[in-house]
Formats: structure tokens, C-alpha cells, sequence
């Protein structure tokens, strides 16, 4: 699982270097896609698979289903790591999430997020606000228990 949070830049070519718990996750590749917040989303070849089953089978008679179609893999983009472990990220998707030299990875289970340091503290300060996180989470089952 991509868990955790890491600070990471990119080198002078623009390759970023994936944290070492999370290469050995992508050892058979990775897509980057564009996220649903102003930031990126790195998959593996099995994560991408099922969100692109979902999204094919989607009607494309629904306009809706037509942009999310077009988000996600219009701009998808697969990536090859290099010996040292490093991905090069396009410069459309770089610029899309605002990205620049320093960026936060942010393990999301069955993926990872790359933010832009602003973009990742506006996102805290949400996570961190207490009293609209009660309402905000209150219909959610966050139970440790499966049976109940």
C-alpha cells in the first residue's frame, strides 16, 4: 500500500524520484493521471485498469460521463522509472497541478498523490479543521470492526 507522506523535488530534468517504499509497488509500471483536486494521481497498472474499466463502461450518451472520460484518460500518461528511480512527468500535467520544483507525495492506499506545497497546505487546513470534520465525516462508518 502507498501510505505516508514524503517532500520530494524534481531534478534539473524534471524527474521526480519516487520515495523507495513506494518503487517497489511500481515494479511493473505506472500511469499518472490528472486528480480531482489541482493535483496528480500515480497508479499502478492495476489500480489504472479498474478506474479505466469503470470509465469505459460509463454511457457516453452522458455528458457527464464524456468529461470525466476526457479527464482522466486524456491526459493519462504511463510512466517509465529509470534505474535511479526516477519518473518524468509531463510538463501539461506538471503545469495543470501548479507543480514546480518541490512537491508532496501523499500515499493514498491503492495509489499516490503529488501536490504542490499550496495546494497540500490548503488541503491540511482542511483535514485539520475539527468541528466541520464532525459534520463533515458524521455519515461515514469509519468502524475498525467488519461485522458491524
Amino acid at each position: 500500500m502507498f501510505l505516508g507522506r514524503y517532500c520530494h523535488s524534481f531534478d534539473d530534468r524534471f524527474r521526480l524520484t519516487v520515495p523507495s517504499r513506494y518503487r517497489e509497488l511500481l515494479n511493473d509500471g505506472a500511469y499518472v493521471i490528472r486528480g480531482l483536486d489541482r493535483n496528480l494521481m500515480v497508479l499502478t497498472p492495476s489500480a489504472f485498469e479498474v478506474i479505466y474499466q469503470r470509465v469505459m463502461s460509463m454511457n457516453i450518451t452522458d455528458p457527464a460521463a464524456r468529461l470525466l472520460r476526457r479527464r482522466i484518460l486524456g491526459d493519462a500518461f504511463q510512466l517509465e522509472m529509470d534505474k535511479a528511480g526516477r519518473v518524468l512527468i509531463p510538463q501539461d500535467l506538471r503545469d495543470g497541478a501548479d507543480l514546480e520544483t518541490e512537491v508532496v507525495l501523499v500515499g493514498q492506499g491503492d495509489y499516490f498523490e503529488v501536490w504542490a506545497p499550496a495546494h497540500w497546505q490548503a488541503q491540511e487546513t482542511q483535514m485539520n479543521d475539527a468541528e466541520t470534520n464532525a459534520q463533515r465525516f458524521s455519515m461515514l462508518d469509519l468502524s475498525t470492526r467488519r461485522d458491524g
